[in-house]
């Protein structure tokens, strides 16, 4: 089995590939093809057209993507939905043109509209306004399970998309301004801790609600997804609501992740909010009761994977993060 991993040195990439790899020194007969963006420009559609032509796999997960928090989604809407839709559609035509049969997409939980009915079922799609600060991101997301879908549809393709909740762990951004949320606050209070800080201020008023998911537990799901025969698959989705939620089914609110994070990082100042920041969407947690039909449940609970994050956080140094 040849398995192509688009976007292997992301966090979720990073953590897909892993498991592979773990599957294959127990004797699975893979063969694991990755490529840097420096050897393949995803956005280039002639370079994937070769790329795929040459290869040859058997099954792609398409985990690359352009990602970023609130601040790099409202600084530069035009390269997210121009890169994120160039590159779902050079790896799905491509992979289609090349004869994978299989393939996997990963999106993103931001697809839902900003006041969608809590928790978010996958039949939310479509029915409403979605979040301004990161509406074209979320809408190259939802043209990239349409493109899944329709080739399903046309040509009998098993074409299969993933829609995860905010995801965190191991490999993470933990840039002070592009990053998301969690990896932020890691950051900050560990800077705060270093620095004598007395004080950490968190964007919003601190009641938004989030639900955060353990990267490795995320790679399981998504595999999980991907190995399923297609009479079951099939017999939980339709050919054009074809997409799963990928969670943990629960959520806490702003405050009390800032809370749990200052405790993971010994921080024992005072922790303020700056209400002239925007908060984002009110609450966005997903509805994970048709991937649990399938039989996968999250298993990592967040204060334990927040601290695993943050012993890998600090074994990597922060010279070696500030400019990423």
């Amino acid at each position: 089995m040849k398995i192509y991993v688009a976007g292997h040195r992301g966090m979720v990439g990073g953590a897909i590939l892993r498991r592979l790899q773990a599957r294959k020194e127990a004797g699975e007969d893979l063969e694991l093809i990755t490529r840097s963006s420096a050897e393949l420009d995803l956005t280039n559609q002639a370079a994937v057209r070769d790329f795929m032509q040459a290869e040859q796999p058997d099954q792609v997960i398409l985990a690359a993507a352009k990602v970023g928090g609130i601040i790099a989604n409202n600084s530069y809407p035009a390269q997210f939905i121009y890169e994120n839709l160039m590159i779902e559609c050079n790896v799905i035509h491509q992979a289609f043109d090349a004869g994978v049969r299989k393939l996997l997409q990963l999106g993103s939980s931001c697809i839902y509209p900003k006041m969608a009915d809590q928790p978010m079922r996958e039949d939310a799609l479509l029915t409403g306004t979605l979040e301004p600060t990161n509406e074209p991101y979320a809408i190259a997301k939802i043209a990239g399970i349409k493109l899944c879908e329709s080739y399903n549809r046309q040509h009998g393709t098993d074409y299969r998309s993933v829609m995860p909740t905010n995801l965190y762990g191991p490999g993470d951004n933990f840039h002070p301004e592009n990053s998301h949320v969690l990896p932020a606050l890691i950051r900050r209070f560990h800077e705060a801790v270093e620095n004598g800080t007395e004080e950490v201020v968190i964007w919003g008023t601190g009641t938004p609600m989030r639900e955060f998911l353990h990267v490795d537990d995320m790679a399981e799901a998504s595999l999980f997804v991907m190995d399923l025969d297609n009479d079951t698959y099939q017999r939980e989705t339709e050919p054009m609501l074809s997409h799963i939620n990928v969670g943990s089914g629960t959520d806490v609110t702003i405050r009390e992740l800032a809370e749990t994070v200052a405790r993971v990082c010994g921080f024992e100042g005072t922790l303020s909010f700056d209400t002239t920041k925007p908060d984002g969407t009110p609450r966005k947690l997903m509805d994970v009761s048709r991937l649990e039909r399938l039989g996968w449940k999250s298993s990592v609970e967040l204060e334990a994977g927040i601290a695993e994050t943050y012993a890998w956080f600090k074994a990597q140094g922060l010279d070696n993060l500030r400019a990423k």
